[in-house]
């Protein structure tokens, strides 16, 4: 029977865990992510390009003036001025004369500074603390990234545009929640996170992190402000949610059931230590008894206290002569004979029962353990084995330099000048290099998509073609395929965990709203 759970655990770690496993670029945007989002809006907005050359901060104050009704006369006023005069002479050249001209003019001085210099101003006010429009077009750029890096369709302007801005809220409402309740995050913290971040995406040390921050044109405090905003976020989820979270055993049983189709069938396991008094075949009466005296006194010996595993050295005739304490260990009920099942049957742990008689002779039984077991229907994962060599891309290697690295090893690979393995272990750049690049035997869902994908699609055997993921260029070769069984604790502990994250991804979002149905929030229109 195939993993069909499997199949549907939802692919992502703990909250804490996702936060920070976010790609390196994707958490703060950049200074132009946000006007490069609505290129056009920047040149058709004049009040919002006059007012650019102020400080962004300065923006929201006639927004906020603008809705009392005293607003209404000073916005008379500025909106006749700077409308007639600047407004007569560039809209009445553009339109009548050369409709080309003005786009001309504007395109070569403005391109970086039209973006950079569009006027901020304030979209909402969460309780006494504002979501400017800067933000929210850095959040809406940052998500259309994601997508397309991932291949997916971004949804239309409004409706992103929407959904981010319930995101900032929301998030801004968790974040002054957490500060009212003494929740924070030291430079201690901040340094681990950092590192934390450096590391998933290959990087040596948190130095290296910023130097690859600054190549990309964020600002380090940029970086740190909104990683300190994620952590702190994490700390306030995992402590809200995860004592509302619980998972019991029937929930358990029922979610095997449902995804697996039948039921688990209860059984006890048991843990026996035995003493055997053997009776040979043809044994007459007379040497019955006398070794059933000796198994009673043995028996006796056991209840008085005497260490049990020391009796059965001395006087167990089992294979082993007792050299083992007697202990039969560990298995379900049905793998033991019914006679020792039913002899043990009242007892509880620590107790002696017997002796019992069988066909071999006499059973002194103790039991060591009993725990509560099931028989579940089996179920199979696939495993691959694979290697790869790893070659990280930066300042001093180049994607299309490591791919063509990668191309001249598969070649001398196949033509048999150099094994996988030993190109491996002098070239990978990451800890599999030592054993030749071998990652041992993996399940699904384990690599990122595009080398999991890759690696899918060999036979065992293959050798891949260079492969571009975020870790850098890889060359695979698959080197074995099998079926892999759960056992019924696998199975059980992987049908909690599913659940688990289930009830705390509900959990999350009732708080969530719980969390932001408490704030204020005023919803705040772009100055015209």
């Amino acid at each position: 029977m195939t993993n069909s759970f499997l199949r549907r655990r939802p692919q992502r770690a703990a909250l804490a865990a996702a936060l920070l496993a976010l790609p390196l670029l994707a958490l703060p945007a950049r200074a132009t992510d946000a006007a490069d989002t609505q290129p056009g809006k920047a040149q058709t907005n004049k009040p919002a390009q006059k007012a650019a050359s102020k400080p962004a901060r300065r923006a929201p104050k006639p927004a906020k003036a603008a809705a009392p009704k005293p607003a209404a006369k000073p916005a008379a006023k500025p909106a006749t001025k700077p409308a007639t005069k600047p407004a007569t002479k560039p809209a009445a050249k553009p339109a009548a004369a050369k409709p080309a001209a003005p786009a001309a003019s504007a395109a070569p001085e403005p391109a970086r500074p039209a973006a950079a210099q569009q006027a901020d101003f304030i979209v909402a006010v969460v309780n006494d603390e504002p979501v400017t429009n800067n933000e929210l077009r850095g959040r809406m750029a940052r998500a259309e990234r994601q997508l397309r890096s991932r291949g997916g369709a971004a949804p239309g302007e409004a409706e992103l545009r929407r959904e981010m801005l319930e995101r900032l809220i929301a998030e801004r409402a968790q974040l002054q929640y957490a500060k009212e309740t003494g929740l924070e995050v030291d430079e201690g913290a901040l340094k681990q996170a950092e590192l934390s971040i450096a590391r998933q995406n290959q990087l040596p040390d948190v130095a290296a992190l910023h130097r690859q921050l600054a190549q990309e044109g964020i600002a380090v405090k940029d970086f740190q402000n909104s990683v300190r905003e994620q952590v702190l976020l994490a700390r306030l989820r995992e402590r809200e949610i995860e004592p509302r979270v619980r998972v019991t055993d029937k929930e358990v049983d029922a979610y095997i059931q449902e995804q697996t189709g039948q039921k688990a069938t209860p059984q006890q396991a048991l843990n026996l230590a035995m003493i055997l008094v053997a009776v040979p075949e043809n044994a007459s009466a007379e040497e019955t008894a006398r070794l059933q005296k000796r198994a009673d006194e043995v028996a006796r010996r056991a209840r008085s206290g005497e260490d049990f595993a020391a009796l059965a050295r001395e006087f167990s005739d089992a294979n082993n002569r007792g050299s083992d304490g007697g202990v039969l260990g560990l298995r379900d009920e049905d793998r033991y004979p019914a006679l020792f099942v039913d002899s043990v049957r009242r007892a509880r742990v620590g107790d002696i029962a017997g002796p019992v008689r069988s066909g071999a002779g006499f059973h002194i039984l103790k039991l060591l353990e009993r725990k509560r077991s099931e028989t579940l229907p089996e179920v199979t994962i696939p495993q691959t084995r694979a290697r790869h060599i790893l070659l990280q891309t930066g300042p001093t290697q180049s994607e299309q330099v490591a791919k063509s690295r990668l191309a001249d090893f598969r070649r001398r690979i196949l033509s048999g000048q150099a094994s996988f393995e030993q190109l491996a272990r002098e070239n990978s750049q990451d800890g599999s290099a030592a054993e030749g690049g071998d990652l041992g035997w993996a399940t699904p869902g384990q690599y990122v998509p595009e080398f999991e994908q890759a690696m899918n699609n060999l036979d065992v055997g293959g050798i891949s073609e260079p492969v571009v993921s975020r870790f850098g260029v890889h060359l695979i070769k698959v080197e074995d395929r099998r079926q892999a069984s759960l056992s019924a604790a696998e199975q059980r502990q992987l049908a909690r965990n599913v659940l688990r994250e289930r009830k705390a991804e509900e959990a999350f979002d009732t708080w969530a709203r719980e969390v932001r149905g408490r704030a204020y929030v005023e919803y705040r229109e772009a100055p015209r």
